[in-house]
């Protein structure tokens, strides 16, 4: 299971691991949960976002006698954007059973805030449930979240039935829906299966086996072991080197400005790397400025990808950057072993925010 927690102080994550094994269909219970579960509160609703997306707004007393899950998510994480696939195929098995899921769109990073770049991300991932665009956390504070992604099931009388936070353990989630679909409409689930959906590209689920490496912000309020040799100057342009590198250590070459949230390439041909020890490697970019776009070219230990190539680039490292969201840039398709990843920005102006791995 992964998933990111975050101090509303800082305004930020970090990456978990946790040691249990995500659930599967091999391994799961033949139907639903047995035993009642447990109340856990009345669901705060939706008071406070800022919009919705895919449907008016929506209230707890409009939603009072369907079972309920509400999403948790920020289009740019990518442990939120591996459950993507399991949310819309549950919202589409069990809608005619009474189940509705709404997502609630947190940002972590500023950029998550443009209803634009939300608006993409949702068509992107092709997400046609409600979502609450909480822009201003005031959902995630009402109720009590530090989590994404996180989930809560409601039941039909609005109570707080079942909570499981990070990614994995689809099995369990959806018994659990199965469960209260079952106990609202007082005869046993239709279809008492589990979903297989497709998750293509980053939607893939982790190779958690083989995952050395965590969440590497590149801003300064949450950078850890960044190894160039110079010192960042806070907000101000710098420029940068960077040499040997051991592992889960990055650095910058080339002129960059680092600031709180991400660090903006000064010239063309900047530079960052990282040396790194799993099958994924992703980094959140964005190009500057709207309409804009920035060239990059990738290499791992100083040549082209080739097969080990992400979805965003080609086998001789090539792509581009033209919206503000998460890249798969490396995806080893051989045993993994330790990297050195670098990408090199052929135009000025990009932004680098985070790296994640799977």
């Amino acid at each position: 299971m992964q998933m990111k927690r975050i101090s509303l102080a800082l305004a930020g994550g970090v990456a978990a691991i946790l040691l249990a094994a995500a659930g599967s269909a091999a391994t799961a219970p033949a139907g639903p949960l047995s035993g009642k579960l447990p109340v856990e509160g009345t669901a705060p609703g939706f008071d406070g976002a800022v919009t919705w997306l895919n449907s008016a707004p929506l209230t707890s007393k409009q939603l009072r006698g369907k079972v309920v899950l509400v999403d948790f998510w920020t289009y740019s994480c990518i442990n939120c954007i591996r459950t993507v696939p399991y949310a819309r195929a549950w919202a589409s098995k069990y809608k005619d059973q009474g189940l509705a899921v709404v997502g609630v769109h947190t940002p972590e990073f500023k950029f998550e805030q443009d209803l634009t770049n939300v608006n993409a991300a949702v068509g992107r991932f092709q997400i046609d449930f409600p979502i609450a665009v909480d822009s201003k956390q005031s959902i995630w504070q009402a109720w009590g979240n530090r989590y994404w992604p996180a989930y809560y099931l409601v039941d039909a009388n609005g109570k707080i039935r079942y909570k499981q936070f990070g990614e994995g353990n689809y099995d369990k989630m959806e018994r659990a829906i199965q469960s209260l679909l079952a106990e609202a409409s007082g005869k046993p689930a239709v279809d008492s299966g589990l979903v297989n959906p497709a998750t293509p590209a980053e939607q893939m689920q982790p190779d958690l086996d083989n995952v050395g490496s965590g969440e590497a912000y590149i801003g300064y309020r949450q950078a850890e072991n960044f190894r160039s040799p110079e010192r960042v100057r806070q907000d101000r342009l710098q420029q940068y080197s960077v040499g040997a590198l051991q592992l889960n250590e990055w650095g910058l070459s080339g002129q960059w400005t680092v600031g709180a949230e991400s660090a903006v390439a000064g010239q063309a041909d900047a530079a960052v790397a990282h040396r790194f020890s799993a099958r994924d490697l992703h980094l959140v970019l964005g190009a500057g400025k709207p309409g804009a776009s920035v060239r990059i070219k990738v290499t791992l230990d100083g040549q082209p990808p080739g097969a080990d190539h992400g979805a965003d680039i080609d086998a001789d490292g090539n792509g581009v950057v033209s919206a503000t969201r998460l890249y798969q840039l490396v995806r080893q398709s051989g045993k993994v072993r330790q990297r050195r990843f670098e990408i090199r920005f052929l135009d000025k102006g990009a932004e680098a925010y985070a790296f994640t791995f799977g």
